[in-house]
């Protein structure tokens, strides 16, 4: 059962922007706090950012001041703003769902910075 759709990956050159966005089953976004996770060739999946169901949120320090993360309750998606993107933003991002311990995963979606 497919819960967390990602969207937005792509090729972006350095110090351009990209959006991502999750679509989440109802079930999961509204009692989960929602975040983002990426995953480099070679590397482990990292923290990127969380937003809990109240709107509180949480960056990796590697993002902040460029990345902005986001709720639409009415559209049960989060989004992933990021803005003057690097080379080392190349990843696979994941769209979370964390409650209690227990994580949903989306199947991820790629984005590429070239420099």
């Amino acid at each position: 059962q497919v819960q967390l759709v990602e969207s937005g990956g792509g090729l972006a050159q350095a110090g351009r922007s990209l959006r991502l966005s999750c679509a989440a089953a109802v079930s999961i976004f509204r009692t989960h706090t929602m975040g983002w996770y990426r995953q480099a060739p070679g590397k482990q999946r990292e923290l990127v950012a969380t937003i809990t169901r109240t709107g509180t949120t949480n960056y990796a320090d590697s993002v902040k001041g460029r990345f902005t993360v986001s709720r639409d309750n009415a559209k049960n998606t989060v989004y992933l703003q990021m803005n003057t993107l690097k080379p080392e933003d190349t990843a696979v991002y994941y769209c979370n769902a964390e409650r209690g311990g227990i994580n949903h995963w989306g199947q991820g979606t790629q984005v590429t910075v070239s420099s």
